[in-house]
């Protein structure tokens, strides 16, 4: 079966702390955050297109831009739960999912915490 496919990046900047399986808690450090979002569907819209970028891109930045500047361990979604590359990959496929329109799905949510290091999420 044929399927387009779209990729939408965005960065933010943030600091994290990890707590290790021992109970302590990694060095406080940051990353300039690359993330990617690839969302597929079978058809194209009456203007030929999957999705607007017009319409996409400012969304998924508003997804980021909440966590730009800021220390993920104090923000909601990480309360519980350690601050991983995997879990923010995880928050922001949960972000940005109902804001797809019919027909396109996400498929797989990258984020890169360095250069050459990153993990995915894929729902």
């Amino acid at each position: 079966m044929s399927r387009f496919e779209l990729t939408l990046i965005a960065e933010f900047s943030a600091a994290h702390q990890l707590r290790l399986l021992d109970g302590r808690m990694e060095p406080l450090h940051g990353h300039n955050w690359q993330v990617e979002v690839y969302i597929s569907g079978e058809r194209l819209d009456g203007i030929d297109v999957l999705a607007d970028f017009t319409i996409l891109q400012p969304q998924l930045r508003e997804i980021t831009g909440s966590l730009h500047d800021s220390f993920l361990n104090d923000h909601p979604a990480f309360n519980a739960r350690n601050p991983s590359t995997e879990l923010v990959a995880k928050f922001i496929h949960d972000q940005f999912a109902p804001k797809m329109p019919p027909g396109v799905g996400i498929t797989k949510v990258c984020v890169w915490e360095t250069r050459d290091c990153a993990a995915a999420f894929v729902p």
